[in-house]
């Protein structure tokens, strides 16, 4: 059995704050306590967790992150520019998924309870922002990293999704293309509404197939519409998942990439590089959002001021072969 900051407390006959001091190089402890503490920590062979070592100073030095799971595809980029700003400021990071529902959300929710974090960033998983603005009104300081185009009641931030959309549209416009189909993903999504609403206003199209953030959607969108006899010359997909179905079926129906059909997908994962042919996309600058908000929640933890209103990241074009400059 795990040995625990009670189990030396109670051996010592002092209290668990005692311990912890004594574990913070011994400040306002007396010598002959400090010793007898650190002799019983070493007959046990207690390792103190970083909770029990910021104790006493009202801080475990730990940030909690919150995502849906670890298998989102641009989800590394995220964590490690969250663990590069973490780290470098002297604090851990402890990581959490919904990975398993509810029962996921109760565990973290106990971690909470406990004050195992100082603060925490949250890649939302889905149906869980009300919790988490409650926690936030109750003291935990929270930042968002926004993948979905939400405006919460607490610092966030964001990208340029409206923008991106309209980049996509502009770019293939340019390129002498003017029949779009659009393969979006849920629009109960922030993100989906402005990405489609940004691309509109540069090119109106009215050929639209909802779906998931999948490969699978991509390549039943494609499939669906060519099977209908429906008109396009370029596709508009809303993630880069759904641009490497696209690029499947369209290869399967016999079209050519780019010389019939053009693709610009969203988000420049690293996969977005190796498709047949290379992607053309709009970059979500992940890894900055994920040091930006690191960096929000570190100084906020500080005491410094943090901006509520969303801090606002662009987007970029990334020109490939899947829809090049020029026709």
């Amino acid at each position: 059995m795990r040995v625990t900051i009670a189990d030396v407390a109670r051996q010592a006959g002092v209290s668990k704050t005692t311990v912890s001091r004594v574990l913070n190089t011994g400040a306002e402890v007396d010598s002959t306590t400090a010793a007898r503490v650190r002799e019983v920590i070493d007959v046990l062979g207690y390792v103190p967790s970083s909770g029990a070592v910021g104790l006493a100073r009202g801080s475990s030095r730990t940030i909690g992150m919150l995502t849906p799971s670890l298998t989102w595809p641009w989800m590394s980029e995220v964590l490690q520019g969250v663990v590069d700003t973490v780290e470098a400021a002297g604090y851990g990071l402890l990581l959490f998924t919904c990975h398993r529902g509810a029962d996921s959300v109760r565990h973290f929710a106990g971690q909470v309870s406990a004050r195992a974090f100082d603060g925490l960033l949250v890649v939302e998983p889905e149906n869980t922002l009300d919790t988490i603005t409650a926690m936030h009104r109750r003291g935990l300081p929270v930042v968002l990293i926004d993948d979905r185009g939400h405006q919460p009641a607490f610092p966030s931030v964001a990208t340029t999704n409206r923008a991106g959309g309209a980049a996509a549209a502009g770019h293939l416009l340019a390129s002498g293309r003017g029949r779009a189909l659009v393969v979006t993903g849920r629009r109960d999504f922030g993100c989906v509404r402005e990405r489609l609403d940004g691309f509109r206003e540069i090119l109106p199209t009215d050929l639209v197939a909802e779906g998931e953030f999948t490969e699978q959607t991509g390549h039943l969108a494609v499939r669906r519409a060519l099977a209908e006899g429906r008109d396009f010359d370029c596709v508009f997909a809303h993630n880069d998942l759904i641009a490497a179905g696209v690029l499947r079926a369209l290869r399967e129906a016999g079209r050519r990439v780019p010389e019939d059909v053009a693709v610009v997908g969203f988000d420049d994962i690293p996969m977005a590089r190796h498709t047949e042919p290379p992607l053309t996309t709009i970059r979500q600058p992940m890894r900055r959002m994920g040091e930006t908000a690191a960096r929000l929640l570190l100084a906020g933890l500080a005491g410094e001021p943090i901006p509520h209103e969303p801090v606002v990241l662009p987007t970029e074009l990334v020109v490939r072969r899947s829809a090049p400059a020029h026709g």
